[in-house]
């Protein structure tokens, strides 16, 4: 062999096996390793240049997560027929993969860094995605990339009462809680995912669970780690520094910007503010100050900013707009904002504010999920945007982002746990938060407002849901400690934590948190949750104010849908040879229709902009699924004439015959003269026999006449009768 392939393996605790290997594929990379859980395999690879750009003071790290088609035994879509963009759904474990190793990395590593995750071979039952972190961290750890790791990403869900590691798919669909935990061997760094409901102490006792497997995992990279011989990483200097610069940019700003964090003034007022302190330091250098020495000024300035804003939570409990940790901004909202729409809501929360619409849609209108491992149809939709007028910025617009994928997918999430099921509402439903002002927590703005906008559309919603962002400050000389409720753009930034939590009166639907620094201890966590759910709960009372319940209706301008449930054996009926029967019942009635199977039965959904025309389309398919009942009386119509009787239609595409001894209480010898083609002529259904065929009789209908009592009464008998 020409490669020298090393392995290591570990149980989740209940029997099944992961792999790592490495050595064997992709060996031009900095670090690669193959994951194998199943059939399933992920391969990640991991670039990472030698030097750092010039002027570069972040981690340039990019992350993307994709899946090869191939993996699933399927072709792409489209023109093309090759893996295009990442899908939304890619996008969103790219994102869990990045938060969970973006906070790992050294923080003066400044070098370009590219990690790749690619599904090469899938097991429909086995979530990739709860693998996709370990595949990361592993090339990671297999490289000489400086990286304060290990870390380790696992889903732990709750299903049938019992706490489980990575789940299989099919399990997925009874679990009452489902998380993405992500975490080194002593700390949680991401947390992600959504559930029924759930208490804060339901919600530790999960993560606490995931920790476990997770430590597990990171033995397992570093015992690989050494087998490789990637212990010792790297070494780089990607930072200037000028000690005596520093500390002249403390002496002569950081009183000045402390006293202007505890004004609390408004956002931009703050921002011009402290620019102007920063661009005053910067002059007083002279012109003739090098590029080096600017860039220093300007971080030395940020670092003066950090800590002042730090300092003065932490010592006085004054937050940067004047608020104490706990207080959450005011709040004013506002339904049916926009006349047209099926919904709408105006949600503000200090200088946050998002307008959300909802429109409701036929089945139709269902979002065709078409992803090498998850494909199918979603009805509920949530779209998310940020435009760059809501920060007062320029900023050119190229469609949804990875930030805006990720803030609408976590908004779906908390809605979705309180919609109505299916068979209570017909509905594929759109809701888009165009966030109109940002100044913190945008996508807990987007939750209100959907909340809101649902209702006011009379989508029936379980329980209104409300969301929260909680921040963290944190001291570890000290061991002091701030959450923060309801955190501010630049205390997000600032801060050590995003803690976003959503939920109803009941408890919490779903959350998503990343931290920054090295360690959470559980009391901080539970401390967290407590003051999240105050908060949640006094944005909910707010909320109430102005809509507490959904509408009992819909917008008189909103479609209306009809559900019918027929037997799957009127499906083709109702269709027609070649669609023709429900072509030509939608144009006639102005409907659109459509018919899936379910559950062994027929469901057709009537979708109408009006009550009139649903009503016909109901009436005519109802018409077509009747089924005959012996003994019932029928208005038909004369279809064809034979010898011995007529046959007539009594509903859509069900003849019967009228006997000419069941035309009349008279005796006839032939049919000529009694009934012309088209007739309508009053029947009632006599017997179905063991064929199906339908027995008529007009002359049941007919009142009995007397016996005839001599020759004439006899002879009038052979008259012939109207129809009826």
């Amino acid at each position: 062999m020409s490669y020298n392939a090393i392995k290591k393996e570990f149980d989740l605790g209940d029997g099944r096996m992961i792999e790592i290997e490495t050595g064997k594929l992709a060996k031009q990379a900095d670090g690669s390793v193959v994951v194998k859980m199943g059939d399933t395999m992920l391969l990640a690879t991991v670039v990472s240049s030698k030097e750092a750009k010039e002027g570069v003071d972040f981690l340039p790290l990019s992350v993307d997560y994709q899946e090869k088609y191939a993996a699933t035994g399927r072709i792409p879509g489209g023109f093309l027929r090759r893996e295009a963009r990442l899908s939304d759904y890619e996008v969103l474990i790219s994102r869990l993969i990045d938060r969970a190793l973006r906070p790992m990395f050294p923080e003066d590593y400044h070098a370009d860094t590219q990690v790749m995750v690619s599904l090469i071979s899938a097991d429909k039952n086995i979530m990739p995605d709860s693998l996709a972190g370990l595949a990361a961290s592993a090339a990671l750890a297999v490289s000489d990339i400086p990286f304060n790791g290990p870390i380790s990403e696992v889903r732990v869900a709750k299903i049938d009462g019992n706490l489980v590691i990575n789940p299989f798919r099919d399990d997925l669909e009874r679990a009452s809680l489902e998380f993405i935990v992500a975490g080194s061997e002593n700390d949680i760094v991401m947390v992600e995912g959504e559930s029924h409901e759930i208490s804060e102490e339901e919600m530790i006792a999960a993560i606490e669970f995931a920790h476990k497997a997770i430590k597990v995992q990171v033995q397992a990279q570093k015992d690989l780690a050494e087998a490789v011989g990637k212990t010792v990483k790297r070494t780089y200097s990607h930072e200037h520094s000028n000690p005596e610069l520093k500390e002249q940019v403390y002496a002569a700003t950081y009183q000045k910007v402390y006293e202007i964090a505890k004004s609390g003034s408004a956002k931009h007022e703050r921002s011009d503010k402290f620019k102007q302190i920063e661009e005053e330091f910067i002059a007083s250098l002279g012109e003739e100050i090098d590029d080096v020495t600017k860039f220093l000024a300007k971080k030395y300035f940020h670092d003066v900013q950090y800590d002042a804003v730090r300092n003065l939570i932490l010592d006085e409990g004054i937050r940067l707009d004047g608020r104490d940790v706990r207080t959450v901004r005011p709040i004013w909202s506002e339904v049916g904002y926009l006349p047209a729409a099926h919904g709408s809501a105006v949600f503000t929360r200090g200088e946050t504010q998002s307008l959300t619409t909802v429109t409701l849609g036929t089945k139709l209108d269902e979002q065709m999920i078409d992803g090498a491992f998850i494909n199918g149809y979603e009805r509920f939709i949530l779209h998310y945007n940020f435009p760059g007028f809501s920060t007062g910025e320029v900023r050119p617009n190229r469609g949804a982002g990875r930030r805006e994928i990720g803030h609408g997918n976590l908004a779906q999430r908390s809605l979705k746990q309180v919609m109505p099921p299916d068979e209570e509402n017909p509905y594929t439903v759109r809701v888009v938060s165009d966030i109109l002002e940002s100044n913190g927590s945008s996508s807990m703005a987007t939750v209100c407002a959907g909340t809101l906008a649902l209702m006011d559309a009379g989508v029936k919603l379980k329980a209104p849901v409300s969301g929260i962002a909680m921040g963290l400050i944190t001291d570890e000389k000290t061991g002091k400690y701030a959450v923060l409720s309801d955190i501010l753009g630049d205390e997000d930034h600032l801060g050590d934590m995003d803690f976003k939590v959503t939920g109803t009166e009941n408890g919490i639907v779903a959350c998503q948190m990343d931290l920054k620094i090295n360690g959470l201890r559980w009391e901080v966590l539970r401390a967290a949750l407590e003051q999240a759910k105050e908060g949640r709960l006094h944005i909910l009372n707010e909320m109430k104010k102005t809509l507490a319940a959904p509408n009992t209706d819909y917008k008189p301008h909103a479609p209306r849908i009809e559900v019918l449930r027929i037997d799957k054996e009127f499906i083709g009926a109702v269709i027609g040879p070649g669609g023709k029967i429900i072509q030509e019942m939608q144009r006639e009635t102005g409907t659109t229709i459509t018919i899936e199977e379910k559950d062994n039965q027929g469901i057709v959904s009537i979708f109408a902009p009006d009550k009139e025309s649903i009503d016909k389309a109901t009436k005519r398919i109802k018409g077509i699924v009747a089924k005959p009942e012996v003994g019932e009386i029928y208005e038909g119509k004369v279809k064809s004439i034979m010898p011995f009787g007529a046959f007539v239609e009594i509903m859509p595409g069900k003849d019967g015959l009228l006997h000419i001894s069941e035309i009349d209480w008279k005796r006839y010898e032939s049919m000529d003269g009694l009934f012309a083609v088209g007739d309508e002529v009053r029947v009632k259904l006599l017997d179905v026999d063991k064929q199906g065929k339908l027995k008529l009789s007009r002359k049941a209908l007919l009142p009995r006449p007397p016996k005839p009592e001599n020759r004439e009464e006899k002879k009038a008998e052979g008259q012939a009768p109207s129809a009826e």
